[in-house]
């Protein structure tokens, strides 16, 4: 979700302002998906990398993820969402940790869209936690495989990636998902997040639906 800072530059606005519209889009994304009958959705919300910005500036995001979880059950309820985290948790303040666990508890029984939130998440410190849970396990080396490494990751059932979008006009994955999106078909756009609405999301995934995957194989 990438381009809330420059749409608030473009606005002259503060940062913060795009932040909070950015929030707005992020509901609009995953009532959409829910409604369209998607079972995954993964939202970037803050990266292991995001500790590098002003103090203010995380601040105001770890405040935005604190209010949001806490008022947005009715929201979750109503869209038969179930949230799940997607990072490490221990790195998190306690009242976020507090507010991540009681969010996925107050959601497990709801059986529609599983809404995983990256926070506090990198695909390279995904990885190294899980090869420290096999190392942890004293598994033997013939046991591990490519099903066996999946179940050390942060949400075991998460599948594999289909489309990994990325607002902002960047063209890179930013330490996204880097196991999961081993065979993700690729979208980019130019729209910085705050103004990417259902419509784009709609376009995107009928671009997706128009796509050959072979998965290495040769098609037939």
């Amino acid at each position: 979700m990438d381009g809330n800072g420059r749409w608030a530059k473009n606005r002259n606005l503060p940062r913060t302002n795009g932040h909070l519209e950015g929030l707005k889009r992020a509901k609009e994304i995953a009532k959409a998906a829910a409604d369209m009958g998607i079972k995954y959705l993964t939202l970037y919300v803050f990266s292991t990398e995001n500790w590098k910005r002003t103090q203010q500036e995380v601040g105001f995001l770890m405040g935005l993820i604190h209010t949001h979880l806490r008022q947005e059950l009715k929201f979750y309820k109503e869209n038969n969402i179930r949230v799940r985290l997607l990072g490490d948790i221990t790195g998190l303040p306690s009242d976020i940790q507090t507010d991540i666990t009681a969010a996925q508890n107050d959601t497990r029984v709801f059986n529609g869209l599983t809404l995983s939130l990256a926070i506090n998440y990198g695909g390279r410190d995904e990885i190294v936690r899980a090869v420290k849970k096999i190392v942890d396990s004293g598994c033997k080396s013939d046991a591990i495989n490519d099903a066996f490494i999946s179940e050390k990751m942060d949400i075991p059932e998460l599948p594999d990636a289909d489309l990994l979008i990325r607002t902002g006009g960047e063209k890179r994955l930013s330490n996204f998902l880097m196991w999961h999106a081993a065979y993700a078909e690729l979208v980019f756009t130019d729209t910085l997040w705050p103004d990417y609405f259902e419509k784009e999301f709609i376009i995107n995934i009928e671009e997706f639906q128009k796509r050959s995957r072979r998965f290495g194989a040769v098609p037939v």
